[in-house]
């Protein structure tokens, strides 16, 4: 149930902008098994939020960091973990040296990935704990000994509650999405997950916004919190591969302005935001987070793709999978958030999507 080292590589990719001048992952402090591993996938220089983060968190400074999905967060926190964490050759115990809490199945098997791929050289051992699959081979894992796990709030809470998750040696803390998290009101989870963890503990908490309930949760379980931002600006939620459109239409046509914009050329594969499940109609295939994971897997797989299946999505999505073909995404309903569907969804359109919402 760890992620094994050579299945995570395969997975780690670097999409975000990197000036030419940006700091190495060297210069920035990491060991060199790091290093060599980033090396090994073609990520040689960091990102912004990895160029801002790492130095503070190696410190063991708690940190809040701001900035858009898809700028590198994982590696920002996932480099500093790495440098504490203890392999089971230098002495490691079995119980997790380091938790991180994200707010969804797939983000959950992403950072895990991710992560892994940067200890692989160390054999870190990376649990991804989520929902959805049965509880058995997650705790198997868990009683074999690991040095990371990233979970989901639900899954994270259950298993601490009934013994089989040991949260007393975990000495970081990473709060990965957690405007997501809030959205998706899993923060009383959060909190409770919070307090059964060590005080002496360094804390991590990053997100594309910073709305007022997360600000407090800072202030309660952080202490003296740096706090980053690697872009500034409205400009900056969303990502910079992106192209954004609106169609104005009355609210009686947006099914015929979708099928219209679903007949252009080229357009690609293509994810549908209907914006509430019960708007979801026709032959179309449709996921959201009611859904068990077997039915995630089915529609949105490697079959999927190569099946040329449109996906009509919900305000709980999918996040990243990996079609590098599907380019396009539409919100069916103009959305609160602005970003929303652009920033939590923009690797699972490809890495140059474009973006419409009938409005």
């Amino acid at each position: 149930m760890t992620i094994e080292p050579n299945q995570a590589a395969a997975q780690l990719a670097a999409t975000a902008p990197v000036r030419p001048d940006s700091p190495t992952f060297t210069e920035l402090g990491a060991r060199p098994e790091t290093v060599a591993a980033l090396t090994d996938v073609g990520i040689i220089r960091s990102f912004a939020i990895q160029e801002y983060a790492i130095p503070i968190a190696l410190r063991g400074t708690d940190l809040i960091g701001q900035a858009p999905t898809g700028t590198g967060k994982t590696l920002g926190f996932g480099v500093p973990l790495l440098e504490r964490v203890r392999s089971v050759d230098e002495g490691a115990d079995g119980r997790p040296q380091a938790l991180v809490v994200v707010p969804t199945r797939e983000l959950c098997l992403q950072v895990a990935r991710d992560i892994a791929a940067a200890g692989k050289a160390r054999r870190i051992r990376v649990l991804p704990i989520y929902g959805g699959v049965a509880y058995e081979p997650q705790t198997d894992a868990l009683a074999k000994g690991v040095e990371i796990v990233v979970g989901t709030p639900g899954r994270l809470l259950d298993l601490a509650k009934g013994k089989q998750l040991k949260l007393t040696g975990v000495g970081q803390l990473v709060l990965d999405e957690a405007d997501r998290m809030l959205d998706l009101g899993f923060l009383d989870d959060v909190e409770k997950i919070l307090s059964m963890l060590p005080t002496d503990r360094q804390t991590m908490l990053f997100s594309a916004t910073m709305p007022e309930p997360i600000v407090m949760l800072a202030r309660r379980f952080l202490r003296a919190p740096v706090t980053i931002h690697a872009t500034h600006g409205p400009e900056a939620i969303t990502s910079p591969l992106t192209r954004q459109l609106v169609y104005r239409t009355h609210p009686l046509n947006k099914v015929e302005m979708v099928a219209r914009i679903l007949q252009a050329q080229e357009r690609g594969l293509t994810m549908i935001w209907p914006g509430r499940r019960h708007r979801r109609r026709g032959d179309v295939r449709g996921l959201g987070g009611h859904a068990p994971l077997a039915a995630h897997r089915q529609v949105a797989g490697p079959g999927a793709a190569g099946a040329g299946r449109d996906l009509p999505h919900l305000a709980v999505p999918l996040h990243r999978p990996r079609h590098p073909g599907r380019r396009h995404r539409h919100a069916a309903d103009r959305r609160p958030d602005p970003g929303g569907p652009v920033r939590r969804g923009r690797g699972a359109a490809g890495r140059r999507p474009a973006a419409g919402c009938p409005e």
